[in-house]
């Protein structure tokens, strides 16, 4: 059989990397090998493990993503990069690619998404030989590539997450499902879809209401542990 891919998450945010840890695990040939919550952690955990590649979340509390990538491949270690993040600017994309960043994945996301982006990895380092031509390597570079936008679970859209998010964001006590609905303009049972998936992606919690009659209503709650990454 052959070995399984040997991942590091390296994430700041407690609740982000346990998701990630869940994610890796549950993709077939994939181990997650270690944790680490700043750069020079995961420096230490690269001397003493062996590791291929690095799920790494951009801005840790002691070094940007990029700058730890960059003292890696001068230092020699040779372990990929898919960068876990959610900055939007090109122009990090477009440094993050000369350092070795091989995929782009950004929060918050699904597992469906990461799943894809790792078995693109897998089937890129499967690649070997030599090339018959330039279509065979095309080809070969085509498999980090996702065909389309990253797809969100049926019926969600990306416009209406991030108006979800957004509102989310900006009220630290939490909303409901319905304050949402209201805020965004959409029904609530859309809005607690769109709640609950930012939920399993570990982007925000939920708590129960209680002080008043019937059934709780859920509280949620953007992770601020998470928004320290950004």
């Amino acid at each position: 059989m052959t070995e399984p891919i040997r991942v590091l998450v390296v994430e700041d945010d407690p609740v982000a990397a346990d998701a990630h840890i869940m994610y890796v695990g549950r993709v077939p040939g994939f181990t997650t090998v270690g944790t680490a919550h700043t750069g020079a952690e995961a420096r230490r955990l690269l001397d003493r493990t062996r590791v291929d590649l690095l799920l790494l979340d951009l801005h840790l509390p002691d070094v940007h993503g990029l700058q730890l990538a960059r003292s890696l491949r001068a230092a020699g270690y040779q372990a990929d990069v898919i960068a876990v993040t959610s900055a939007r600017d090109l122009a990090v994309v477009r440094e993050g690619v000369s350092l070795g960043v091989v995929q782009y994945v950004l929060k918050p996301f699904t597992f469906a998404t990461l799943r894809d982006r790792l078995v693109r990895y897998a089937e890129f380092r499967e690649a070997a030989g030599e090339a018959s031509g330039q279509d065979e390597v095309d080809r070969a570079l085509a498999t980090l590539r996702a065909p389309g936008p990253a797809a969100l679970p049926k019926g969600l859209s990306a416009p209406t997450l991030e108006r979800v998010t957004s509102v989310l964001r900006e009220r630290e006590e939490g909303l409901t499902a319905a304050g949402v609905a209201e805020s965004v303009g959409i029904s609530r049972i859309t809005a607690r879809r769109y709640l609950e998936h930012l939920v399993e992606a570990g982007r925000a919690g939920r708590s129960p209401l209680y002080g008043q009659v019937g059934r709780p209503e859920l509280v949620y709650r953007w992770v601020r542990e998470a928004e320290k990454s950004r």
